[in-house]
């Protein structure tokens, strides 16, 4: 049972609900998804922040001549 993810997951689910009640679940997923789409935006941002000093310091490069 405990070989794969899946048994693992089941018992944190019923762990879960255990110790913080059916009510306190939804709370915390609602907080997770907030965490996580806040991570990804910020990854993303400095993606975005990465590739603008990339094309800045391509741009300002001197180009050899042939």
């Amino acid at each position: 049972m405990f070989d794969s993810i899946d048994g693992w997951v089941i018992i944190l689910v019923a762990a879960g609900v255990l110790f913080y009640g059916s009510t306190k679940i939804p709370q915390f997923a609602h907080a997770l998804g907030r965490s996580v789409g806040e991570f990804k935006r910020g990854r993303i941002e400095v993606e975005r922040e990465l590739k603008a000093d990339e094309a800045k310091a391509n741009a300002a490069a001197p180009v050899a001549p042939r």
